[in-house]
């Protein structure tokens, strides 16, 4: 489970070292249901904190940001600066 989320391939990539894969992930999802992921991360997060060992690290992939098929190329206002409001095209606004 930790080689998948570490690396992020595909369930079916597996090594075979790790077992068959459809077991992986019916132990994934069924321990990511009961709780026992959240339990075990929390524990890990303690002792890690506890010996100075926690990296805090963020990462952003942006391949799993998305935005609706309607939110690129639509009209959007500047900034109210006191006088008219002018709207201005996406592609103008730059």
């Amino acid at each position: 489970m930790l080689y998948k989320c570490k690396t992020g391939i595909a369930w079916r990539d597996l090594p075979e070292r790790y077992g068959p894969w459809k077991t992986v992930y019916n132990r994934f999802w069924r321990w990511a249901r009961n709780g026992t992921l959240t339990m075990l991360v929390s524990k890990v997060r303690v002792i890690a904190e506890a010996i100075d060992e926690l990296d805090r690290e963020v990462a952003v992939d942006s391949s799993i940001v998305r935005a609706h098929q309607h939110a690129a190329g639509g009209r959007r206002s500047r900034p109210h600066t006191g006088g008219e409001r002018v709207l201005v095209r996406a592609d103008r606004a730059r």
